[in-house]
């Protein structure tokens, strides 16, 4: 018994046939054309490793040991530059010896500006023309100690955009001698250092002679 399901196919139409022909010719075509191809690619791979042999000379091929390659953890960014710059500020060398007398007005409180910086300036620092920003104080700290902390501390305030701070040096009145160790130095070092454009002596208020007001360029 033939049941609808496995009824041989059946056509229309003589032109139903013919097309079905066609399709099949078609696809045999395609198929032939493809295999071509690939065996064209095939010659011409065998061609060019032959071609290699004839240059080189027989190969062998090296033997891989079995290799783990691990996943590598990238390091987080860090403002390299940045750090070697501080790192370069902390290490700059403020010179004891420094010429500074030269430098300071000669007036009674041995005040300094830059040339650039007028005399008007130094007398509105003297009066408290600026607010005070920041102070460092560098009561009982060797030399040493003293020079790097006062560096630092002038850096830091110029980059932060700081104008007017205050350094406490002393009177000396617990020196050897009553005498003020960090006074002169002070002030050798801070001629020194680019960020400074004015120093004076503070007002009575603000540590009279223990202490300077110094003008800063900001950042």
């Amino acid at each position: 018994m033939t049941t609808e399901a496995n009824k041989p196919a059946s056509f229309n139409s003589l032109q139903d046939l013919k097309t079905l022909q066609r399709e099949l010719a078609l696809g045999r075509r395609l198929e032939e054309e493809r295999r071509e191809r690939e065996a064209a690619a095939l010659r011409l791979a065998e061609q060019e490793r032959r071609i290699f042999e004839l240059s080189v000379g027989p190969v062998t091929p090296l033997a891989h040991a079995p290799r783990v390659i691990h996943a590598r953890n990238l390091p987080s960014p860090e403002p390299l530059q940045r750090q070697a710059d501080e790192q370069r500020v902390l290490l700059q060398a403020l010179s004891d010896d420094f010429d500074v007398e030269s430098l300071l007005e000669t007036d009674e409180t041995l005040s300094f500006r830059r040339p650039e910086i007028g005399i008007e300036v130094v007398r509105k620092l003297r009066r408290g023309h600026w607010s005070l920003q920041a102070q460092i104080d560098l009561h009982g700290l060797r030399r040493d100690q003293a020079r790097e902390a006062l560096g630092q501390f002038v850096h830091d305030c110029s980059q932060r955009g700081l104008r007017c701070v205050r350094v406490v040096h002393g009177k000396g009145h617990g020196s050897p001698g009553r005498e003020p160790v960090l006074k002169g130095r002070v002030r050798r070092w801070l001629v020194q250092k680019q960020e400074v454009l004015a120093f004076v002596q503070a007002r009575a208020s603000d540590g009279g002679a223990g202490a300077l007001m110094v003008l800063l360029t900001g950042s």
